[in-house]
């Protein structure tokens, strides 16, 4: 894969985690209650999740290639659209000031285990995967499906990594009732890049 669409993927993959929603939420929640180590229990066990999601999508998307190249081509299409609608929640959900970071209550015990079932059996995190992993893969691409796999582990990777940083900021930030303005502020912004990366994407298509 070229070194511009990898960039671009970690962007939009940023963005999207940035973006505080149920999985930060239990992580928040999760050191709120059980400090940094309980945190980063349900951050990892979300990331083992990802990976049991990655590859669902690659097969799946795989065989979906070999299929049909129209059909992938719509899928390609309709995950656009996906991500400029991500883009327009975010940025609505900032304009009207309601907090979007809404605490679970996660038990401290089994949250690696109970972190890895909340995202394999959240048939939106399976949905996401088959919409988003397509855009920056091209059905005429030597290995397809080895290009799904990288941008799957990589989504994984960079997911784990912005929920284990909610995990240390968690106690710090979202403790008090500044932390919503912080959210705000993340919110915002990722929704303009998500709608600038959907946008790009759409229009970059032959």
């Amino acid at each position: 894969m070229e070194p511009h669409t990898l960039l671009m993927f970690a962007a939009a993959t940023l963005s999207l985690n940035l973006i505080p929603g149920p999985d930060v939420a239990y992580v928040v929640s999760s050191a709120m209650r059980g400090r940094l180590r309980a945190g980063i229990r349900a951050a990892l066990g979300l990331g083992l999740g990802y990976l049991v999601h990655t590859a669902a999508a690659v097969l799946g998307l795989s065989a979906l290639i070999l299929s049909s190249a129209f059909l992938f081509a719509l899928v390609k299409y309709l995950g656009t659209l996906y991500l400029l609608y991500l883009g327009l929640m975010a940025l609505r959900n900032c304009w009207r000031g309601g907090s979007p970071l809404t605490l679970t209550q996660a038990p401290v015990r089994g949250l690696f285990r109970q972190g890895v079932v909340v995202s394999v059996l959240n048939p939106k995190v399976a949905i996401f995967f088959l919409s988003f992993l397509p855009q920056f893969v091209s059905v005429s691409s030597a290995n397809p499906a080895g290009e799904l796999m990288l941008l799957g582990l990589l989504f994984s990777l960079l997911a784990t990594l912005s929920n284990s940083l909610y995990a240390c900021l968690g106690g710090l930030v979202f403790g008090n009732p500044a932390g919503a303005r912080y959210t705000r502020l993340l919110e915002g912004g990722s929704g303009l890049l998500l709608l600038g990366l959907g946008a790009r994407i759409a229009l970059s298509r032959h």
